[in-house]
């Protein structure tokens, strides 16, 4: 409800305007009325009302007088006069106080009704507009984040902005960017990015970046000063402000590094590479220290995983490409086909180290060769008619998996062990040797079962690679080697049920598992019956 005052010295004028309309139909309560200019100014300061409807010749102090300490103290108010008196200066008066409207006596209740409905619409028109701004001030708020990390994403890639915006800009934000200070960029980018994130889901992505730039800004405000942000899936930037004369920068800010590094493998359980930039003397300088940072955590192809990298730590290397050519392709095929797994380790050295040399580019060649390898492990297959589909589904496979490495140690060694598992079928299907594997893996489980079996030590029981083993046993068997060694726990956990001497945990823990809720679940799965329910029925 809107609040209406009336003021006027004439009682009967007073009392006919309170009932003269039906107020409460236009939303509109009478708050009171007054008989003079001071008296009114009072009941006004006191219940502040949206409308005042005042007389304008008053003794005392007049509507006009009354209604300019009205717009200093309330300038929201709404003003309407009346006047018995039309006199072009009384008018010129009432513009000057901006009034809403004029009304001359008598009154007319015609005229009152119209001249309300007019204040009536002003009113609810302001009051829109004020929520509309109210509005926006609360997104504007919640926004202030997003704003605040387009800004910072626009400092590192473009400098060309005057000081005078950047100045204005970082203050409305409520950034502190002084601008002649020295500066410097972190790079922070997340080691296997397509596993780590790949399983997740999107409101789990959100939560590990938001982790993730907790800890950075936590760690950031306790060395230094400065702000994290992510400026890409998988990529994000410290931007460090070199502002204290007293600390160490070069010592700090590797220790700071190592501490992100370390921390987020604590408490996120995640291996990230981080970039150390090039010192930026001014804030427009920091695009030359973020390419330095990148740059610096591209090399983790080279260097390893789980790094803190500077661009000083790096040799120039060579500076052209080192080609895949024909003479090393025939060689590799011949060495396929012989099926000498060292010697097949020795081409595949002679083939990927002089790619290391390639400081800028090595890990993109590297990539472009360990698929052509593949290609050239496929087509081998098809000259021996021996590319059966399974083995197509595993060059598909194997060629995007690949593509998700990144370093060229996983590469190498991704790359080798499926050559070597290509060599090792081509022999075997020479030799008919595959049956014979398949049957040593099997009595080494049924030997062994009870153990905390690994791929690793079955492969290294057979002498092949855990690539290899995998592929062979479930082309051979059409089953993985966990399903089989599975289905052999739970034969023989059936046997052990069938004597009632031996207690559920112990079964357990004679056919290899340690976790008792487990394996009842995994034995109703496979059988239909908890372990209980199963010894009930024999």
């Amino acid at each position: 409800m809107y609040k209406l005052v009336i003021v006027d010295d004439e009682p009967a004028v007073r009392g006919g305007l309170s009932k003269f309309v039906q107020w409460s139909d236009y939303g509109i309560v009478l708050a009171g009325t007054a008989d003079d200019g001071d008296t009114g100014l009072e009941l006004i300061e006191r219940v502040k009302p949206d409308i005042v409807l005042t007389d304008v010749m008053m003794p005392v102090m007049d509507g006009i007088q009354m209604s300019r300490e009205i717009r200093e103290r309330l300038p929201e108010t709404k003003i309407v006069f009346i006047s018995g008196h039309n006199e072009a200066n009384l008018l010129r008066s009432a513009l000057q106080v901006h009034a809403a409207d004029y009304i001359f006596k008598p009154v007319k209740r015609t005229e009152l009704q119209k001249v309300i409905e007019g204040v009536v619409r002003d009113l609810r028109s302001e009051e829109k507009e004020r929520q509309r701004l109210k509005d926006m001030e609360v997104k504007l708020t919640q926004s202030m984040p997003l704003l605040r990390e387009k800004f910072l994403m626009a400092l590192i890639q473009d400098g060309d902005a005057k000081p005078e915006v950047l100045r204005e800009r970082a203050a409305f934000l409520n950034l502190e960017l002084p601008l002649e200070t020295p500066y410097l960029v972190l790079v922070i980018t997340i080691d296997d990015a397509r596993e780590v994130l790949g399983s997740r889901s999107e409101r789990d992505k959100q939560l590990l970046s938001y982790s993730l730039l907790n800890v950075v800004q936590e760690l950031i405000d306790q060395y230094l000063h400065g702000y994290a942000f992510e400026n890409r899936a998988a990529e994000f930037v410290g931007l460090l402000v070199l502002d204290d004369p007293m600390k160490d920068p070069e010592a700090t800010l590797l220790l700071l590094a190592e501490e992100i590094r370390d921390n987020l493998k604590r408490w996120l359980n995640i291996s990230v590479t981080i970039g150390v930039g090039e010192r930026a003397d001014t804030i427009r300088m920091l695009p030359a220290s973020f390419r330095h940072a990148r740059d610096a955590a591209d090399q983790k192809w080279y260097m390893g995983k789980n790094q803190v990298i500077t661009m000083d730590s790096l040799e120039v290397g060579a500076a052209s490409p080192i080609r895949f050519d024909s003479s090393q392709s025939e060689r590799l095929v011949s060495v396929l086909k012989s099926g000498e797994k060292q010697q097949l380790e020795l081409e595949m050295e002679s083939i990927l180290e002089p790619l290391a040399q390639i400081r800028k580019d090595g890990f993109k060649y590297g990539r472009q060769v360990g698929l052509q390898m593949i290609a050239l492990a496929g087509r081998l297959l098809l000259d021996l008619n021996l590319l059966t589909r399974e083995k197509e589904e595993e060059e598909a496979w194997a060629l995007d998996r690949l593509l998700k490495l990144e370093t060229m140690a996983e590469l190498k060694t991704f790359v080798s062990d499926y050559l070597y598992s290509i060599c090792c079928w081509i022999q075997e299907k020479r030799s008919g040797r595959s049956s014979n594997v398949i049957e040593q893996i099997q009595k080494f489980i049924a030997d062994n079962y009870a153990k905390n079996l690994a791929i690793a030590e079955i492969a290294a029981y057979v002498y092949l690679s855990q690539t290899y083993v995998s592929l062979l046993f479930k082309q051979e068997t059409g089953e993985t080697i966990y399903e089989y060694l599975m289905k052999v726990r739970i034969a023989k956990a059936k046997e052990l049920l069938v004597d009632p001497r031996i207690k559920f945990y112990e079964v357990c823990e004679l056919v290899g598992y340690t976790d008792p809720s487990y394996f009842s679940k995994l034995f109703k799965k496979m059988t239909g019956l908890t372990p209980s329910a199963y010894r009930d029925q024999q």
